[in-house]
């Protein structure tokens, strides 16, 4: 990715740097959910913390080693914040977690990255940069920055991407078409999991759907909010063509009537705040 020009970056930076002064490198978290792990963990931590000192790992009730591995590491380097779920609760109620300890520290923002080896940890700092220097994200420079910088398997093609299981593409790409046609958006891979989120993002944010389908959540009340949102493009990588989405999610058709209904769940969840709102101002007129 070319680096922004002098012209491209945040006019913060410019004048700061036109002042003398050094400005401030944002402070953003990574955090990773993750979920019986125990072959990946270790490989994914070493790697993500050549990029970023800030890691959180939220540990969602891992059965399989991963917490004790965790725990050990915690103990023998201390190069890692944990915090565990006692019992499962799923993918979203994981980055649930991590919204709300990015947002009780003094944090600019909050990078979320899975802990398979699907996602590329060299990236983490192209997704900062783009969420924080105008015009970063290699799209023509944007009057402001963006709020969410999503990743995008299906916006490039790179060299060695996998071949998606034909049932995930196709959910993948009906749900994403969904999602654009209700809510105006232009994405690409409504499904990623590796974004980057500001601060202003994440106050937007209320996260209540715990499974698989957070993401779709999150494009449902990020439109209502107005915020910014660029895609980024990111390799395609399935290392694991059997993972289980558990039970009778595992059939591709009860997956997509599931999605369906988050997302008819979740507009019908700021039509009624909407409403709650606009019925408490007539209240006090």
């Amino acid at each position: 990715m070319p680096s922004p020009s002098r012209s491209s970056r945040h006019p913060a930076a410019a004048d700061a740097a036109e002042s003398g002064v050094v400005p401030r490198q944002p402070k953003f978290l990574t955090a990773l959910p993750v979920f019986n792990e125990v072959r990946h963990v270790e490989e994914v931590l070493d790697e993500v913390l050549r990029f970023t000192p800030h890691v959180l790992v939220v540990d969602d009730g891992s059965t399989d080693g991963t917490s004790r591995l965790l725990a050990d590491r915690l103990e023998r380097q201390g190069d890692i914040r944990v915090v565990r779920h006692p019992q499962n609760r799923g993918y979203g109620a994981a980055l649930a977690t991590a919204f709300r300890e990015s947002l009780s520290g003094d944090w600019d923002g909050l990078v979320t990255i899975d802990c398979d080896g699907q996602h590329q940890p060299r990236l983490i700092p192209a997704f900062i940069d783009a969420a924080t220097i105008i015009g970063a994200a290699g799209h023509p420079a944007p009057a402001q920055l963006p709020d969410i910088v999503s990743g995008s398997r299906y916006l490039k093609v790179f060299d060695g991407d996998s071949r998606p299981p034909e049932s995930r593409r196709r959910i993948n790409e009906t749900i994403t078409a969904e999602i654009n046609a209700r809510l105006g958006l232009s994405l690409t891979d409504a499904f990623c999991g590796f974004k980057a989120y500001t601060r202003r993002a994440l106050e937007a944010l209320h996260v209540t759907e715990f499974g698989y389908a957070m993401p779709l959540e999150v494009w449902v009340q990020a439109s209502v909010a107005g915020l910014r949102v660029v895609e980024l493009p990111v390799p395609l990588l399935y290392l694991d063509l059997a993972r289980s989405f558990g039970g009778a999610l595992d059939d591709a058709e009860t997956r997509l009537a599931y999605y369906r209904g988050v997302l008819d769940r979740a507009e019908a969840a700021v039509a009624a705040s909407a409403y709650d709102v606009a019925a408490s101002t007539r209240g006090t007129g």
